[in-house]
């Protein structure tokens, strides 16, 4: 109904005030953000391009309050689409007009760095994404004070990539000090204060830790359910985060009835093709899966994959993802060619969209070396873990966990192939990495060191 309402409003002015009247670029602005925040980026573009054309012609190129903002919210929906390069492109754009009319140290400067940095972190170039949050928030802290609510959002974002790093002590850390800033400046019961104590269960449940991630998940769901009611597409959130953390503890049943509720919320408020629809299909297939209902699990994941393809285009990353985890069912049920196949789709896209030193594009490495492994093609199989491995060990430093599965795998590998002394090795250093990061008590440590223990006889141990 908003939309038709602007869609009208849109046409009248240019009948009274003409085509390029900067009120109707103004209108053409915040229609292409409704339709981006609904997952419609087909139509959101041209209305960018038209309202940033019309700014541009009208007020000249430079003007921050305007084409300034014009090209930062243009660049957030390149992000949204893994159009990172354009993404680029506009974030320099609009920085530069800010800096240049606004100063260095202005909050606008900063509002555009924290967004650049979270383009880098999305493509895991965590040394530039780290720069640009360190300036942005210098710039907020001197010029509102530590404990602003700009401050808050800033760290809350910096606190994620520390998360992607495995670095938990700096992330948790950062996070309180967002959770702090939001219940003393918005109250405990803000859905913005959910969202610090729902990114906090996450970080407590990567980490094992799962009656604290539960209690913490709770509280966020209590406050959205109260602030937002029961049908608000972050309520879905809080159901689909529960769901996997029941999922991660074996608890199926739970997991399933959680996963049904956050669908039914986004199918109703967001309609049948929305990416977060797609998202739940996605999460249920893996339900499915690990259950070994693959057939029940393949039906899920084709009606996730229709959806991303048909929203977000067949190159988008969320695509690949879709293809990754067919490729795993196949995988499961020694289907080794036609997993194959899905996995080699899977890797294109992340090589085109995110380059070739993406974490994701390890994991593509790491799928296909086990589909080797399993059918006896051991120096293909290394080959393909070592350069997971190569890449896990660039982008994400010595003592990630990601790293760690990377090493067990290779040791398991050379286990098969009785080079005992060399698996040893491996694995030494990938449990030492896991201690490390995720703590001696972790469940999945005692699992691996079980199953290690009693190795003799075992074709593999790869996960």
């Amino acid at each position: 109904m908003k939309k038709l309402f602007t869609h009208l409003l849109i046409r009248t002015l240019e009948i009274v005030l003409g085509p390029n009247h900067p009120n109707v670029g103004k209108l053409l602005h915040n229609l292409a953000k409704l339709y981006e925040a609904q997952g419609q980026y087909t139509q959101a573009e041209p209305l960018y391009k038209r309202a940033l054309a019309i700014m541009e012609k009208a007020l000249g190129p430079n003007y921050p309050d305007v084409v300034g903002i014009i090209l930062h919210n243009f660049a957030g929906l390149y992000k949204a689409q893994d159009q990172y390069a354009q993404a680029e492109s506009l974030y320099k754009r609009a920085l530069a007009i800010r800096e240049k009319v606004l100063g260095p140290n202005h909050p606008e400067v900063a509002k555009t760095l924290h967004s650049f940095a979270g383009l880098y972190n999305a493509q895991d170039q965590y040394a530039q994404a780290e720069l640009l949050y360190k300036r942005a928030l210098a710039i907020m802290e001197k010029v509102f004070g530590p404990e602003h609510l700009e401050v808050g959002i800033i760290l809350h974002n910096f606190a994620g990539l520390y998360r992607n790093k495995g670095q938990y002590a700096q992330a948790e850390s950062l996070y309180k000090r967002a959770l702090a800033i939001g219940e003393k400046v918005l109250g405990p019961d803000h859905p913005d204060v959910a969202t610090s104590l729902n990114n906090l269960a996450v970080l407590y449940g990567t980490q094992g830790e799962y009656a604290k991630a539960e209690s913490f998940y709770k509280r966020s769901l209590a406050i959205r359910e109260n602030a937002l009611g029961p049908d608000h597409r972050d309520v879905a959130r809080s159901f689909e985060n529960l769901a996997g953390l029941y999922k991660d503890q074996g608890e199926y049943t739970k997991a399933e009835s959680f996963y049904k509720r956050s669908l039914a919320i986004r199918e109703n408020a967001l309609g049948p093709d929305h990416r977060d629809v797609a998202r739940s299909f996605e999460n249920l297939a893996g339900l499915y899966k690990d259950q070994g209902e693959y057939t029940k699990a393949e039906s899920f994941y084709k009606r996730s994959l229709a959806i991303r393809e048909k929203v977000l285009g067949p190159d988008h990353r969320d695509v690949a993802e879709s293809f990754e985890n067919m490729a795993g069912i196949y995988d499961a049920q020694g289907d080794y060619a036609k997993a194959e196949s899905f996995y080699k789709r899977s890797l294109a896209i992340r090589e085109k969209v995110l380059g070739p030193d993406h974490r994701d594009v390890a994991e593509s490495f790491e799928n296909m070396a086990g589909i080797y492994d399993a059918q006896g093609d051991y120096a293909k199989a290394e080959s393909f873990y070592k350069r997971s491995l190569a890449i896990r060990e660039k982008v994400l430093g010595p003592d990630h966990p990601s790293l760690a599965v990377s090493l067990h795998n290779l040791a398991w590998l050379y286990n098969t192939q009785g080079e005992y002394a060399k698996a040893e090795s491996f694995y030494k250093r990938s449990r030492a990495i896991s201690e490390k990061v995720l703590g001696p008590d972790h469940p999945a440590l005692a699992t691996s060191l079980e199953k290690w223990k009693n190795r003799k006889g075992e074709s593999s141990g790869r996960i």
